[in-house]
């Protein structure tokens, strides 16, 4: 039994004219001289090959060839293909959208004009395409665009363009050889750039969620309310992308701890007397209350507190998975949502209603936003100001952290430049975003611009205001200089209230505008589309060269000038970067002289703190306070205070002796530096040598295309790298404190303090000799590492991209001029978009 193809009329059409019917995805052909009469057995070829109607309409000579071998039937096959196609105007269509809507859209874009655009819509100058190389001489859609006409939407180009390349892997031949298999690797590794996170920092009640919910546009998506913020729960904000939910709904992903983290965590305080003495106690007695109710945890051991009964809302957590809230409101998930993220009011007389409250054991949840341009290739993080006595969600919040390429700092107007919490979460976050991450942007940003005036004159000159006094202060953090200069801060005066509500400011005047402009032009810098068209583009230049393989007898000249051209020009890419680890090599070793000296200074500045000498024999409460900061590691958050962190301060000799130069060689703005330079200006000059050998033309542009494609990564690969580099100076002298925090950590009952803090003594004492070399050596040898996978990574990608597009055999290669075309079209497409003014 035959199954028809679902478009009834055109199975209909195809087999009338060719004795050709679609059964499932797939096609049986025969050539009845009758056309009612079907015969399945003697030209049976398209079963087997996975062969829809888009791939059908596209076959050419060399394909048919393969598919049917008898002349016969294959020369009549052709004669009424070709006629067919000729009656019937067929145009190849590589979009999975053939209708005749669609079919029309598309002929009015390519047939329309050029113009400059005057809606006002985002800025895209800043857009990251390298066109050079390839400029088809064809008309395309963006050279024929009709003045008024918007340009196409990068979503709509993406989709189109990665039609077009599944069906050209489709395509591609089967059987296993090189050239298949590097287009095929190709095509599926197409370049998507990452997501740009945003994280906003700031006290509990400085209006972080109310910021966030005007910025986005998105009343009330963030908890409000009758609740406070949980200050351990780090909550992303993002576009809800799903493709069968996309535009319709409000999604929350809620990522728990595992069980065994909290199975641990509940028996170092429970199980072991000792973990009463920690300074986290009294946060964890109110994670207790907020999870099992106040009378419900009492007298309860670590087993009894793990039993399902309690996680009935919430298997998810005892199976190690994400929980997921799906709803059709902002209002109703941001309600949903409040017992993940919140803290109840502790005035409230239920028992009931102080108990279930699940944020002890989320560590991220993920919300997401349908109908929201600002956030297609943004994510906006709600952060704590310090990491977490939980591993993974201390983990987690530092790779969040250092992936910031910009920081929101909110606080009250009234107190902006004054209130000590705002500056000390950037100080001590300052060596994660800067040196040890990629932030570019510091947004100081003060809320409630318009608190308790009733006048726009006095709230505008209040603004400017506390716009000096932020400036000002900023230039006197010495800690956050080391990382920034006064050009990476900007100061914005907000009102979230204002700007709903116009009592006395416009809404410009509320700068919640301003805001929103510039998480546009982060959107607008994105390059997904840009770097797939791009790559695209490349790709088919190649397929289309290998095809025809006209040049074949002039490749010997051209791979003789390009690897005399790669050999220059991977030596102008070693060069700065050995001066670069040269100096590094030099301020360390000094560094390393300093850290011997001052280590001992160091720590007694953080084991015999000014403030507790003098108290009693057991340094009053702060046997506690060293207590949790040698079972954590080093690091540790008092309830009130700054935050303790003893690898850092032991390392600071050795960070201070790099930072200016670790800042000059690895820039947060990654288009400069002696590493990022250095492969930015490494060209094979494709331009010249295509004038010089234009029958390898469009090998020659794909080798553009790799070439712009490695150094994208290579900076990327940077970027993460040097992070790693930077904090291995802090996580090596960690790892050999290990030792001395261990024995701190066995001491109990009387004597605590004194034999925590002689513990230590006696470690540094030991250990300065070998501990400040190894940092060295460590980071050293990471960088060496980084220096040498540059180079090879260079080379090998592009010696074997000239291997597989200039030396090896493209005979089996199907003809791809139509797609190329098209590709080349939304190619110049986006051409014209960037600039457009």
């Amino acid at each position: 039994m035959l199954i028809g193809f679902c478009d009834t009329a055109l199975r209909k059409n195809v087999y009338l004219h060719l004795g050709i019917d679609f059964v499932g995805n797939h096609a049986t052909q025969s050539f009845a001289s009758d056309a009612n009469t079907y015969d399945s057995t003697e030209y049976l070829f398209i079963t087997d090959q996975e062969i829809d109607e888009e791939v059908f309409y596209d076959l050419d000579d060399k394909e048919i060839d393969k598919l049917i071998t008898k002349l016969g039937p294959r020369k009549k096959f052709k004669k009424k293909f070709t006629l067919f196609k000729k009656e019937k105007k067929t145009t190849y269509r590589t979009t999975v959208d053939t209708s005749a809507k669609y079919q029309q859209e598309h002929e009015e874009a390519v047939s329309a004009q050029v113009c400059p655009s005057t809606s006002g819509a985002s800025n895209k100058e800043k857009r990251k395409l390298d066109l050079q190389g390839e400029s088809s001489k064809s008309q395309s859609p963006a050279s024929k665009r009709h003045c008024g006409t918007k340009p196409r939407p990068d979503s709509e180009i993406l989709t189109k363009v990665k039609s077009i390349m599944s069906l050209v892997k489709k395509r591609l031949p089967a059987q296993d050889n090189k050239l298949n298999n590097f287009l095929k690797d190709k095509i599926n590794d197409l370049e998507t750039d990452k997501r740009e996170v945003v994280g906003v920092f700031g006290r509990t009640g400085a209006g972080k969620s109310s910021l966030i919910n005007a910025v986005i546009g998105a009343k009330n998506i963030l908890p409000t309310g009758d609740v406070s913020a949980c200050t351990s729960v780090m909550i992303k904000v993002e576009a809800n992308t799903d493709a069968n939910k996309r535009n319709k709904t409000y999604q929350a992903d809620i990522e728990f701890i595992t069980k065994e983290e909290w199975k641990d965590e509940l028996f170092h305080f429970l199980g072991d007397k000792a973990g009463q003495e920690d300074d986290d106690y009294p946060d964890f007695d109110k994670k207790l209350s907020a999870l099992y109710g106040k009378k419900e945890k009492e007298n309860k051991t670590s087993e009894m507190l793990m039993e399902k009964k309690y996680f009935k809302e919430i298997l998810e957590f005892l199976e190690n998975k994400k929980k997921i809230l799906t709803c059709e409101s902002a209002e109703k998930l941001s309600t949903t949502l409040a017992r993940f993220t919140r803290v109840p009011r502790r005035d409230s007389k239920d028992e009931e209603s102080l108990k279930s409250w699940f944020w002890p054991l989320v560590k991220c949840v993920t919300v997401r936003v349908p109908n929201n341009d600002l956030l297609q290739h943004v994510t906006l993080v709600d952060l704590p100001g310090n990491g977490d006595r939980n591993k993974s969600r201390d983990k987690m919040w530092k790779q969040l952290v250092g992936s910031c390429s910009t920081v929101w700092i909110v606080t009250d107007i009234n107190r902006a430049a004054g209130e000590k919490e705002p500056w000390e979460i950037l100080e001590s976050a300052s060596s994660l975003i800067g040196n040890g991450g990629e932030c570019q942007h510091i947004h100081f940003i003060c809320s409630k611009s318009d608190f308790n005036l009733n006048d726009r004159e006095a709230i505008l000159n209040r603004n400017m205001r506390a716009k000096t006094e932020v400036s000002e202060q900023f230039s006197e953090e010495k800690t956050i200089k080391k990382h920034f200069n006064d050009e990476c801060l900007k100061v914005f005066t907000v009102s979230s209230n204002e700007f709903l509500e116009k009592k006395h400011l416009n809404p410009d005047e509320t700068e919640i505008p301003k805001l929103k402009e510039f998480l546009q032009k982060l959107n607008d810098c994105h390059s997904e589309t840009v770097n797939y068209v791009s790559g695209a583009h490349g790709i088919l230049s190649l397929i289309q060269g290998a095809s025809h393989r006209d040049g074949a007898s002039k490749n010997t000249d051209v791979c003789t000038d390009l690897d005399k051209k790669m050999k220059d020009e991977l030596d102008k890419v070693r060069k700065p970067m050995e001066e670069a680890y040269k100096v590094f090599e030099k301020c360390l070793s000094e560094g390393v002289e300093r850290s011997k000296g001052s280590c001992e200074s160091d720590l007694m500045s953080v084991i015999h703190p000014r403030d507790v000498e003098g108290e009693d024999a057991t340094g009053g409460g702060f046997h506690q306070t060293l207590k949790s900061v040698v079972n954590k590691g080093g690091t540790h958050k008092p309830k009130n205070g700054e935050q303790i962190n003893l690898n850092g301060r032991l390392a600071s000799c050795l960070t201070d002796s790099i930072d200016e130069e670790f800042k000059k060689t690895f820039p947060n703005e990654r288009k400069c530096g002696p590493f990022n330079n250095a492969i930015n200006k490494f060209s094979l000059d494709t331009k010249s040598l295509i004038e010089k050998y234009k029958d390898v033309k469009l090998q020659l542009i794909f080798l553009k295309t790799e070439e712009d494609k490695i150094k994208t990564e290579l900076n990327k690969m940077i970027r993460e790298r040097k992070k790693t580099i930077y904090n291995s100076l802090n996580e090596t002298i960690g790892e050999n404190m290990q030792e001395g925090y261990d024995e701190a950590a066995g001491f109990r009952g009387e004597g605590l303090l004194k034999n925590m803090r002689d513990t230590l003594e006696k470690h540094v004492r030991a250990a300065k000799n070998i501990m400040f070399e190894r940092a060295k050596d460590e980071m050293m040898n990471q960088l060496r590492d980084l220096m040498k996978e540059i180079l090879e990574k260079l080379e090998k990608t592009m010696q074997k991209s000239i291997e597989l597009s200039l030396k090896t055999d493209g005979d089996s290669i199907p003809d791809v001029t139509q797609q190329l075309k098209e590709v080349n079209d939304y190619y110049n497409d986006l051409k014209a978009q960037q600039q457009r003014p």
